[in-house]
């Protein structure tokens, strides 16, 4: 045989290559363009983008920790303004409007209101950790809902969204009820809805007073600060899971009618607005 003719050739006369698999190349990680302080200035006035940072990065911590650290400025703020003394008359009142209640002696009803009153308490001073568990529970529905409509997001991009959905209004709100509760008459303050804060920014104005608990509890839903946290909420979810607008009010609105729903039961219940 030639030697020429030793070699494979192809028909174009060119030397044959053994094919390589194609390697594929692995989708370059994106980085963030906001370090975590610009994100907590950008949620009021770039939502959209802070959200589209939030998926390349997420970051809660700080905001966590802001808003924790505010909402139990406020519930130590209105526990002084308010006194020990009228919320043992209020929690008295409450409780008298059940008839096991009455049943009690006097001794036993002074150490029940006592035993409330020192729940109250600590819950005050573990708030930050109550609302670690709730923020991690809304998180959890955040990212079942994701997935169910075919998101892409992990679960602390819906810490994030969570957190920074509530961030924005909260922030507002807490301020501007500690700087209106400065300056409230403890006797204005309705001590059954004052937890909530004391600023109305809902249609609760127009009827107050607690004698329609599930109609004051309904009508506190439609609030201006929950509204904007929804809109937040929707943004974020649309942004951070790659779903659709429709997608994302779906899981918003079908995860606050279920807190409504659990708040107007409690209300019933208790006979006090939630």
């Amino acid at each position: 045989m030639n030697e020429e003719n030793t070699g494979i050739e192809n028909p174009d006369n060119e030397e044959f290559q053994v094919p390589q698999p194609e390697v594929a190349e692995a989708e370059p990680k994106e980085e963030p363009q906001m370090s975590e302080v610009s994100t907590l200035a950008n949620i009021f006035f770039e939502p959209g983008r802070t959200f589209e940072d939030l998926r390349r990065k997420p970051r809660f911590i700080l905001a966590f920790v802001i808003f924790a650290l505010l909402a139990t400025a406020y519930t130590f703020v209105l526990s002084q303004k308010i006194g020990e003394e009228r919320y043992r008359r209020f929690s008295m009142e409450q409780a008298e409007k059940n008839p096991q209640f009455e049943a009690l002696s006097q001794e036993q009803k002074e150490q029940s209101i006592e035993f409330g009153l020192t729940i109250q308490k600590v819950v005050g001073y573990a708030l930050p950790l109550f609302l670690m568990i709730a923020f991690l529970i809304g998180s959890l529905l955040y990212w079942l809902g994701t997935k169910a409509m075919g998101g892409s997001a992990t679960f602390l991009q819906t810490v994030s969204v969570w957190v920074y959905s509530s961030f924005a209004p909260g922030v507002v709100s807490v301020i501007a009820n500690l700087v209106v509760l400065i300056f409230k008459s403890p006797d204005d303050i309705e001590i059954a809805t004052s937890a909530r804060g004391v600023i109305q920014a809902n249609p609760t104005l127009l009827i107050g007073g607690n004698d329609t608990p599930v109609l004051t509890t309904l009508l506190s839903t439609i609030d201006l600060f929950a509204i904007w946290g929804l809109i937040l909420a929707a943004i974020g979810l649309t942004k951070v899971a790659r779903i659709s607008q429709g997608s994302a009010w779906a899981i918003v609105l079908i995860l606050t009618l279920i807190g409504i729903t659990f708040r107007v039961i409690g209300a019933f219940m208790n006979g006090i607005p939630s």
